[in-house]
C-alpha cells in the first residue's frame, strides 16, 4: 500500500525545512557573507574575540554549521574569517567541526527523506548508471567518499547529497567528511591567517589559490593515494588472492 500524503509530507519534512532554510538564507544573509563585510568589521570582531574568545570560537562553529547545513553561499568567506580570527590550526580545526555537522545534517535529511526511497529503488532495478555507481561504492566505499571531499572539482553540495541517495554508511560519512575536507580547509584558513597584511595593502585575497599547483600537487596526490583501492581492485586478476 503506497504511503499517505501526510505520511510522505512527515517524512520529507526534514528536507523541506533544509531548502526553505537556504533559500531564505540566501535571500536574507547572502550579501552579509562577503570579503567587504569581513574587511569592514576586522577590529570589532578582533575585539569582540579577545573579550570573548571561547564564545567567539563557539559562535563561529554554530555559524558554519548553518550556513553548510542549509547550504548558504559564501562558506568560503566565513572560513578566511576563522582563519583571520583564530590562526591557521585552531580555526582549521573548528572550520572542520562545524562543516561536519552541518553536512552531517544535510545527510540524515536527504537519507530520511528521498534517501531511503532512492535507494530502495535502485535495489528493486539493479540496473542503470546510479544502480551500478552504488554497487562500486559500496566495495570501495572509503575511497570513493575521500576522492569527492579531496578533489577541488566537486562541489560540497554533491558531495554532502550523493552518500544519502546511495546508502553510504553515516559512521564512514563522518569519516571522511572530517578528514577528507580537512585539506582543502586549511588552504583557505591559511589565507585567512594572513589576512591582516592584505587589509593593510588594501587588496583582496586570491581565492583561487587551491588551484596553483604548489597547492593543488599535494591535494591530487591525496587523491591518488584513496583512488589507490579502487584502482588495484580493478586490475587484479580473477581467482588471485589478495
Amino acid at each position: 500500500m503506497k504511503p499517505s500524503f501526510l505520511a510522505l509530507l512527515k517524512k520529507n519534512l526534514p528536507l523541506m525545512a533544509i531548502i526553505a532554510m537556504a533559500i531564505a538564507g540566501y535571500w536574507q544573509f547572502g550579501n552579509y557573507l562577503s570579503f567587504e563585510t569581513l574587511a569592514d568589521n576586522r577590529e570589532s570582531l578582533v575585539l569582540w574575540r579577545d573579550n570573548n574568545y571561547w564564545l567567539a570560537a563557539l559562535t563561529y562553529v554554530a555559524l558554519y554549521i548553518a550556513v553548510v547545513g542549509f547550504s548558504i553561499p559564501g562558506a568560503v568567506f566565513l572560513s578566511l574569517g576563522g582563519g583571520f580570527l583564530f590562526g591557521p590550526v585552531i580555526g582549521t580545526l573548528l572550520t572542520v567541526i562545524g562543516a561536519t555537522i552541518g553536512a552531517t545534517a544535510i545527510f540524515l535529511a536527504a537519507r530520511t527523506g528521498l534517501g531511503n526511497a532512492l535507494q530502495a529503488k535502485l535495489l528493486e532495478n539493479g540496473e542503470g548508471r546510479l544502480a551500478r555507481m552504488q554497487a562500486g561504492l559500496k566495495q570501495n566505499e572509503l575511497s570513493y567518499l575521500f576522492l569527492m571531499r579531496l578533489v577541488p572539482a566537486v562541489p560540497f553540495w554533491f558531495a554532502n547529497l550523493a552518500p544519502a541517495f546511495l546508502g553510504v554508511s553515516l559512521r564512514r560519512y563522518i569519516f571522511t567528511t572530517f578528514f577528507g575536507i580537512m585539506p582543502g580547509t586549511a588552504v583557505y584558513l591559511w589565507v585567512g591567517a594572513g589576512l591582516g597584511e592584505v587589509f593593510a595593502r588594501g587588496e583582496a585575497p586570491d581565492l583561487g589559490i587551491i588551484f596553483e599547483w604548489r597547492i593543488l600537487g599535494p591535494l591530487l596526490a591525496l587523491s591518488a593515494l584513496s583512488a589507490m583501492p579502487v584502482f588495484l581492485k580493478k586490475i587484479k586478476k580473477p581467482g588471485v588472492q589478495a
